[in-house]
């Protein structure tokens, strides 16, 4: 089985602040689970968020 990520897990990962990942799972900006009253988080989840918002270069 595949460990859930916590808050402060996840916003390391994304390099990120646990307040900005709070106020994105509060719009629904990113995928998340709830396990009880805690928020928890599949690193393939924000491995696929990360590849949905990676802007490429243009070339030329």
């Amino acid at each position: 089985m595949r460990r859930l990520l916590t808050i402060s897990e996840a916003s390391e990962y994304l390099g990120i602040s646990k307040l900005t990942l709070y106020d994105w799972v509060c719009c629904r900006k990113i995928s998340f689970v709830k396990v009880g009253r805690l928020l928890k988080f599949r690193q393939e989840h924000l491995d696929k968020w990360i590849d949905e918002h990676t802007i490429n270069q243009r070339m030329g």
